[in-house]
């Protein structure tokens, strides 16, 4: 554990010395700031100085990031300090990659500054709480010599039993299994992230895992990550059972009947509403224990989880969207609201997706209906630009629509573009005078009407101007 009051060091890497300027600036009343300008030069100052995090560029010469970043991996001495990669490179493969290597976070150039500190704020306190753990568990009768190797992060006690009874708990490599992986993300947080200070974004972070982690747990579900406000768990490893897959759907069926809970706290606390979307999939991965005799982890890879993000990714709020392939793993019969064909980055074919309301016995999960919807029409409301987002980065061209009807977070907007159901979407509100009034906005189509020129959308994120410019439309609050 860091000694109270003492600062945590900052490790800044990149071999742009002005890149690395701009970060210091920001940090530098916090913590205890280090510099490198090459893989190199990183992994002599990780050597040679406590360092509690790491902000890491992935373009440099001789020794690019992803190959930092996998020899402090690799390192049992090393191993456990939080790597952020801070780049330019914003396709989705390369977020793939940064995980895959080891990385626990991902912002991308320009930063923002609050989303920088809250994020650090976020990796060094899940690393002392996982350091906390440890040692807690070392007071428990079954923390031995298995889990101090093994362990080093959430595990339910079942499966740590599980694991304690199996003579090859403590072999490092890994395996071929079967198993079901739910992706599950805050929609919006990251921009309610920035209105708030570090410490406010922890406490909700905080707020949230704890009741998902006792959920999950429940399910005997295994937690790989916590990727910020995304959750990364598995149904099936290290131990396997016939019902991993339904297990995993009454799972995330039950985490988004608790998000009215997770909200009621946040409200209690003076933050804002959130909602989470889920996506799961079955298949094969590789999961053991990476590391070495000193220190070890129990980890995973394979395409079936870069699937399960992927359709994770078309979620809007309060959605819990499946496979294929884990709609058939399920025995239990699956209440499925919608199914569509999706066009998943990296495939080279559409992939089905279903969105599931509920589960039959014996887990008898359902989701709240729907109530119909009674869009209030809008009489002469502002102009609307749309930019299409596709993989996180917008479109250079925007394209012109009306806002004709509004219930938040859904609306009707009269435009001519035309883009595929769940596309992302940016929204700038503009006013008659052509000045901004809110370009922060954004949403997922849910369906367009071409006969009409219309489609609908919902809103992922709803900043407080806009919030205020609804109520103005539609003249009353909006809760």
């Amino acid at each position: 554990m860091a000694d109270i009051g003492k600062k945590a060091k900052i490790l800044i890497v990149d071999d742009i010395p002005a890149n690395i300027k701009i970060l210091a600036e920001i940090l530098k009343s916090k913590y205890d700031i280090l510099m490198a300008t090459s893989g190199a030069k990183a992994l002599q100052a990780v050597a040679n100085h406590d360092i509690g995090l790491v902000l890491l560029d992935i373009e440099m010469p001789q020794m690019d990031g992803y190959e930092v970043c996998r020899r402090l991996k690799a390192d049992t001495k090393t191993g456990d300090i939080p790597v952020i990669f801070v780049t330019a490179k914003i396709d989705m493969s390369n977020e793939t990659m940064g995980f895959e290597v080891g990385a626990v976070d991902y912002i991308t150039k320009p930063i923002s500054p609050p989303v920088v500190i809250a994020r650090i704020q976020t990796h060094l306190q899940n690393r002392e709480l996982n350091l906390s753990l440890q040692n807690t568990n070392l007071s428990l009768e079954k923390s031995n010599d298995f889990i101090r190797k093994t362990f080093g992060r959430y595990m339910s006690d079942e499966v740590v039993e599980n694991i304690l009874d199996s003579p090859e708990g403590l072999r490092l490599g890994g395996e071929k299994k079967f198993v079901t992986v739910m992706m599950t993300d805050l929609r919006g947080f990251t921009a309610i992230g920035e209105r708030l200070s570090p410490e406010e974004v922890i406490s909700m972070l905080n707020m949230y895992l704890e009741i998902m982690t006792q959920i999950i747990f429940k399910y005997k579900g295994t937690i790989i990550e916590f990727l910020g406000d995304g959750i990364l768990a598995l149904f099936g490893a290290p131990v396997t059972r016939d019902d991993d897959a339904q297990r995993a759907v009454a799972c995330a069926l039950e985490m988004q009947q608790k998000m009215p809970e997770v909200n009621r706290k946040f409200k209690e606390h003076g933050y804002e509403e959130v909602t989470m979307g889920g996506g799961l999939n079955t298949g094969q991965v590789v999961a053991g224990n990476i590391g070495s005799d000193l220190r070890s982890k129990y980890g995973v890879v394979g395409n079936a989880i870069n699937l399960a993000a992927r359709i994770e990714s078309f979620t809007v709020g309060g959605q819990i969207l499946i496979s294929e392939n884990t709609l058939q793993a399920c025995t239990a019969e699956l209440q499925i609201d919608d199914q569509w064909s999706v066009r998943a980055k990296g495939l080279e074919k559409p992939i089905a997706v279903y969105q599931i309301g509920g589960i039959s016995e014996p887990y008898n999960i359902h989701l709240p209906q729907p109530e119909k919807i009674d869009f209030q029409p809008i009489k002469d409301g502002p102009t609307i630009r749309l930019t299409i987002i596709e993989g996180k980065v917008a479109e250079r061209h925007s394209h012109d629509g009306k806002l004709i009807a509004l219930v938040p977070p859904l609306a009707l907007i009269s435009t001519t573009l035309l883009a595929r159901k769940l596309t992302d979407i940016q929204v700038e509100l503009v006013d008659k005078q052509g000045l901004t009034l809110t370009n922060q906005l954004y949403g997922k189509i849910l369906g367009i009407d071409t006969e009409a020129s219309c489609m609908k959308v919902q809103f992922t994120s709803i900043p407080p101007e806009a919030n205020q410019i609804f109520q103005q439309l539609l003249g009353t609050n909006i809760d």
